[in-house]
């Protein structure tokens, strides 16, 4: 399929690095947000972020300009009704992304694949929302979008080959490596993560270790860029402990309950960099 434009619902931090990649790779795209205050605060992010490529010499102003220039903003989702491709980046919450894929599939044509973002939930159960499950898809994409390599494909119970290969193609086209997943639980790769880190996690918790050794022996001695600790805070600790919950609920595999001082932490605000404060201070 002849992709021209493409949708994406929420501008939030993954939201902001999916318009940016697609606008990049030469697409027009609509972005979603549902006030024009959002709108505008990812918006400026994706500003931010154009920018900063052209001082680290990664993009020319030229491509800038251009890139910018493929980036229309919207508050309805009826603007993103001549969309070819739209990609669902809001939060981690089931009902609110079912009831956008239902308002979605009533009001974009018959050809237009619908994706979303999700880390951890089921698209087949997005899918179910919609008249078109052939046609709906995960295209997972990593943080920072812009700079990660890699598009995790998630195949659900009713996504057709076509719409498989088209996501393929467009993962190339944004010059991603792709992997395909099932849809079940963590997909790939939170699946093999999430354990990692709760173990990490509980190493601190127990005593075993000092949050500097357990990321420093992970760093050195598994050749890591970076240690679990310090990767969680990355990651967000919110987010760890919301896949965390997610993937339990439907394996109730112990590997995936939440240590205690996760969920502490959470509850204390300390979500990592996004908030200043995680295992480590970032203020």
């Amino acid at each position: 399929m002849d992709i021209k434009t493409v949708g994406v619902v929420g501008c939030g931090l993954m939201g902001a690095g999916i318009v940016e990649t697609c606008a990049r790779a030469g697409y027009s795209v609509v972005v979603r947000e549902v006030n024009d205050g959002l709108l505008q605060a990812g918006l400026k992010r994706i500003e931010s972020s154009l920018s900063k490529a052209v001082e680290r010499g990664k993009l020319t102003p030229e491509a800038r300009a251009a890139t910018w220039a493929r980036i229309k903003g919207a508050t309805t989702l009826d603007d993103l009704a001549g969309s070819d491709l739209v990609i669902e980046a809001v939060i981690e919450n089931m009902a609110l992304k079912k009831e956008v894929f239902s308002a979605l599939d009533r009001l974009c044509p018959p050809h237009t694949i619908l994706s979303s973002n999700t880390s951890s939930l089921s698209i087949t159960e997005m899918a179910a929302a919609t008249r078109r499950p052939g046609q709906v898809i995960g295209l997972h994409f990593f943080n920072p979008v812009p700079v990660m390599p890699l598009l995790e494909i998630v195949r659900a119970l009713l996504t057709g080959d076509d719409t498989l290969e088209f996501a393929k193609s467009f993962g190339a086209s944004l010059s991603k490596t792709t992997i395909v997943a099932k849809d079940t639980p963590g997909f790939i790769v939170n699946l093999l993560l999430i354990p990692f880190l709760l173990d990490a996690i509980r190493a601190l918790e127990s005593g075993k270790a000092t949050r500097e050794d357990i990321d420093t022996g992970v760093k050195l001695g598994l050749n890591h860029p970076m240690g679990p600790l310090t990767l969680g805070d990355f990651v967000g600790l919110d987010t760890t402990l919301f896949v965390a919950d997610a993937i339990y609920e439907e394996l109730k595999d112990p590997r995936y309950a939440a240590p205690t001082l996760l969920r502490r932490m959470v509850m204390a605000g300390r979500l990592g960099r996004k908030s200043g404060a995680g295992f480590y201070d970032y203020k």
